[in-house]
């Protein structure tokens, strides 16, 4: 059988690139997508390195027309995507008193509506092949809520009940559509907390670690495989018991 093609946002470091390289070791040409043109080289030349084929597309969650141009590209090249993850996202928290409508604005667009039109532009290519794997990355936040993070919280929510929906829509077609929701996982995204904020964290976490970006991506890496096909509609949690 032909290689599976897998579609990765916000690929060239943390999660995204774990769940690159995750896909690439199960099989997948893989095409890495973010705006860091250097960093996508980087990841790619390890999976390169390993003989593997990788793809890299520059792109702008926040633009409709980038994201289209992005896949197109990846289309003129590997032809259909197989596999879509949904990962790329940003912070920019502050107490919703005080939050300035450009920071909720940038987040919405970028966590939820990116996510969205990405979907879009691989569901009729699924739908012709009758197979296909969505896999959005959310966060326990979408879940839990956290203070200071109502424009975080409200994209990882959105694309919960975007992952449900979808799911109803495309079961029909054998296309599964299934979300993965990170709690605190060691990355840039979370080294920049103060001490004092992750240590509170781990003291709320059973497992009491953090977890890693191969964590999330076995999650990944399964949601995608034949084994999941009778899964659909769910959102896997990998927060080391945080959240439950």
């Amino acid at each position: 059988m032909e290689k599976r093609v897998a579609f990765v946002t916000g690929a060239s470091r943390g999660i995204g690139k774990a769940c690159a390289l995750a896909l690439s070791e199960a099989g997948c040409r893989v095409v890495l997508a973010a705006r860091d043109r250097e960093r996508l080289e980087a990841a790619a030349s390890e999976i390169r390195a390993a003989g593997r084929e990788a793809l890299i597309v520059e792109v702008d969650m926040t633009s409709f027309e980038s994201i289209k141009s992005a896949f197109a590209a990846a289309a003129t090249d590997f032809g259909r995507i197989d596999i879509l993850v949904n990962n790329a996202g940003v912070t920019k928290d502050g107490l919703a008193l005080r939050m300035k409508k450009e920071d909720w604005d940038t987040v919405l667009q970028i966590n939820l509506s990116g996510a969205f039109f990405a979907v879009q532009q691989v569901l009729l290519g699924m739908m012709r092949e009758r197979w296909g794997r969505i896999i959005n990355i959310t966060s326990v936040v979408g879940e839990a809520g956290n203070a200071g993070q109502s424009n975080y919280a409200a994209s990882k929510a959105g694309l919960i009940g975007l992952t449900k929906s979808l799911a109803q829509e495309m079961a029909s077609r054998n296309i599964t559509v299934n979300a993965v929701a990170p709690g605190l996982i060691a990355t840039d995204m979370t080294n920049v907390l103060p001490e004092d904020v992750k240590a509170k964290a781990l003291a709320a976490i059973p497992l009491k670690r953090m977890g890693s970006a191969e964590d999330v991506a076995a999650a990944v890496r399964f949601l995608a495989s034949e084994e999941a096909g009778y899964i659909t509609g769910h959102v896997l949690d990998v927060n080391g018991g945080a959240y439950m």
